[in-house]
């Protein structure tokens, strides 16, 4: 009798379990025929509205590229309108002071003020609209190229950096938009840092990134067949190098940059009149190569 009351007790046993495990497989394939149908769903759905949005136009691509650059323009024009917080670096005897001045976080910005013997026109000419003959008279520059004129004040540019023995700061290339604007008796550069799809970063290079930064060109009051020259040098090298020795190169750049303008505008007739300390600097060796590394007009 009591075998028989065990025997009921498993066989109830079983049929639970079996009972149990049979739930538990539908409840497993529904869960299954669930994750299936949101599949599908996903899959066949119609395309969301953001999906179909449309490529920008020609117009829009260059509405953007000219505000990038006024916006540049005026970050940088900022900057150098707060005067507290500038330290001067150097102070040269032709003229050439750079201070310097650190920004949030660590990262510093120069800032170069001198008088050219050039008037307005000519320097706007040489750096803005003849930019791609840079690298014929500032061996820094291994070329410029304008990869697109998004009018007659904005322009996407594509510059490399000059490659020379025993480069500390090594061969850069940039991609930026450059702006310009004239007032009267004043004409401002500014540009930045841009991304194209079309040219992503190049082998054997590295990307840097400039900007915001600015030039401005102003006429003397006293002779404006001469010009005051400032210059904001924002600029982010990337790449694995010690704060201390980029700090030190791009005031350097600078100076060499400015060596060379004097050489151009003293090459093209009567607007260079190099001052005697230009002209002993003309027959100088040439600057040591971790200045000849950088970019010119930044």
């Amino acid at each position: 009798m009591n075998n028989l009351k065990c025997l009921k007790k498993i066989n109830a046993a079983d049929k639970m379990r079996y009972i149990f495990s049979w739930k538990t497989l539908m409840t497993r394939l529904i869960n299954v025929l669930f994750l299936l149908l949101n599949w599908l769903n996903v899959a066949f759905a119609e395309p969301k509205q953001r999906d179909m949005k449309p490529s920008p136009t020609k117009d829009q691509l260059f509405s953007s590229y000219v505000q990038q650059g006024q916006d540049a323009m005026q970050k940088a024009l900022d900057m150098l309108s707060k005067t507290e917080g500038w330290k001067t670096e150097i102070t040269e005897s032709n003229g050439v002071e750079i201070c310097s001045k650190v920004m949030a976080g660590t990262r510093k910005v120069f800032r170069l003020q001198v008088v050219l013997d050039a008037d307005v026109d000519e320097l706007y000419d040489i750096l803005f609209v003849r930019v791609e003959e840079m690298h014929q008279w500032n061996p820094s520059i291994q070329q410029v190229k304008i990869l697109q004129r998004v009018g007659p004040e904005t322009i996407i540019t594509h510059e490399v950096s000059a490659g020379t023995a025993g480069n500390l700061i090594g061969q850069r290339d940039f991609l930026s938009v450059r702006h310009s604007c004239r007032q009267r008796s004043c004409a401002y550069l500014g540009g930045a840092a841009i991304q194209l799809e079309s040219l992503p970063p190049q082998t054997g290079f590295v990307r840097a990134e400039d900007g915001p930064t600015c030039i401005i060109i102003e006429a003397l009051d006293e002779d404006s067949s001469r010009s005051r020259f400032t210059w904001l040098l924002n600029m982010d090298v990337k790449g694995w190098l010690p704060t201390s020795l980029v700090n030190q190169a791009l005031p350097r750049a600078q100076l060499d940059f400015t060596r060379h303008l004097r050489r151009r505008l003293a090459a093209g007739g009567a607007h260079g009149r190099p001052s005697p300390s230009d002209a002993h600097s003309a027959g100088a060796s040439a600057p040591p190569t971790e200045e000849r590394s950088m970019t010119g007009e930044r």
